[in-house]
């Protein structure tokens, strides 16, 4: 296969920007290009240097004047949602008896899994995500449906089948031993599998016995290069009811730290309702807090404090969280983050943003040498972005002055209609209404 130049306005993260003026955080090359052979990226740096290095058949895309950044990251989503997207007028417990446990039933039919996963992962692609962490339902098949229809776009996707085995519906339910046994079998055929990783995911401590959630510690214990994802701390009533389940537990975070979940790999939805001792206990053993700006405002949750986590030194990402989350955009996303940040005093700089879209959600999903940047051997998972690809942002941005300014358009007024190309491994997958310009470099 010849190299593929990606030609425009390149800008890719070297660290957390600590400041809106923080030019240090990140590199952004005016005319600038990606080289990209055999699904990863050679270089990345001036278009006349890359040119360069690339071989004589190299083909250039050339997206100029639009900005080219690393693929997005989308930390927490519920596959099996997907047509379960705004569902009226419920908070969390209701929410989920009402829609949400109807429409995973749907899952134990391989064909209706296979569909959703389709449409699932093409949706990401449209937002110009190409990573994602991901819920199944409690069905195996799911899990199937899932990784292959990720397989067949090449994407780097993180999921795994729900256990969960009370309070919900008995065609939801398995058993501990079963979660533990599908699970167990799911990890072996998926987990390393091309660009599959496996996420060994008890729902929340409400639709889990103790006795599954020791077999969840069990399942960790002997597969800790996976991830683990789970809900905490999301509502009110969720938290009443689930330490009333485990009355033994110093709070809701203790529940999951007894059978040793916590650890660096651990993905913990949501996090809003938590004391200084909670997030302390995320800090000490890395466990990764996930804000979710557009369903945590659409079922009525409240505001991730994100300051708290800063100041007390626990991780957190940002994710969609579809289908309570109300869009698959992850631009969208950080637009609800920059408004649940502001109503606290908190400041979410345009920079901060894009940061945690791109290597800031790689590294909290431990997967920065392989996505989250343009860096030379990264995967080439790339989304090119217009600024201008809707009438009234085209408009705004003729009185924009700065990347900055750019930046927080993109943020504030961008959907889909912004992303022009996504690239999985270097393979182009967005249908384009105005096609980038490609020719030979003959």
């Amino acid at each position: 296969m010849s190299d593929l130049i990606i030609r425009g306005r390149v800008l890719t993260f070297l660290s957390e920007p600590q400041g809106i003026d923080d030019s240090g955080a990140y590199r952004y090359i005016e005319d600038g290009a990606v080289l990209v052979r055999d699904g990863r990226i050679v270089e990345t740096g001036d278009h006349a240097d890359i040119l360069r290095l690339a071989g004589a058949d190299a083909r250039v895309a050339d997206h100029r004047p639009n900005l080219v950044l690393p693929g997005f990251i989308d930390a927490h989503l519920h596959f099996p949602q997907t047509q379960a997207i705004a569902s009226y007028g419920a908070q969390l417990l209701e929410w989920l008896n009402t829609y949400i446990f109807v429409e995973e039933q749907r899952f134990q039919d391989p064909g209706h899994a296979a569909l959703v996963a389709g449409r699932f992962m093409d949706e990401l692609l449209a937002n110009g995500t190409t990573t994602a962490a991901a819920y199944c339902s409690v069905h195996p098949q799911s899990v199937d449906a899932y990784f292959t229809a990720a397989e067949a776009r090449g994407m780097r996707m993180i999921g795994g089948k729900v256990m969960m085995d009370r309070n919900a519906p008995e065609g939801l339910r398995d058993t501990p031993q079963q979660g533990y046994d599908e699970t167990k079998r799911l990890i072996g055929t998926w987990h390393g599998r091309g660009r599959a990783h496996y996420a060994i995911s008890p729902r929340f401590a409400i639709t889990s016995t103790p006795e599954q959630l020791e077999m969840s510690g069990a399942l960790v214990a002997e597969h800790p290069d996976c991830h683990i994802q789970t809900h905490l701390s999301e509502n009110h009533d969720e938290i009443a009811f689930a330490t009333a389940l485990y009355p033994e537990a110093k709070d809701y975070t203790d529940i999951y730290a007894r059978y040793g979940l916590l650890t660096d790999r651990m993905l913990l939805g949501h996090c809003i309702h938590m004391s200084d001792r909670e997030i302390s206990v995320l800090a000490e053993t890395g466990a990764v807090g996930v804000f979710c700006p557009t369903s945590n405002l659409f079922l009525g949750s409240g505001l991730f404090d994100r300051d708290r986590f800063d100041r007390l030194g626990a991780r957190w990402a940002v994710a969609s969280d579809v289908g309570a989350g109300t869009s698959f955009s992850m631009l969208e996303t950080m637009d609800e983050a920059y408004k649940v940040l502001h109503l606290q005093g908190q400041r979410l700089t345009p920079f901060s943003s894009f940061y945690r879209l791109t290597l800031g959600n790689a590294r909290a999903l431990g997967l920065d040498a392989h996505i989250g940047s343009l860096h030379a051997g990264a995967d080439a998972d790339i989304v090119v972005l217009d600024a201008r690809a809707k009438p009234a942002m085209e408009f705004r941005m003729r009185r924009a002055a700065s990347l900055a300014e750019e930046l927080f358009i993109l943020q504030t007024m961008g959907d889909d209609r912004c992303v022009a190309e996504v690239y999985v491994a270097g393979a182009e997958m967005k249908a384009k209404t105005v096609p980038a310009r490609v020719y030979e470099t003959a």
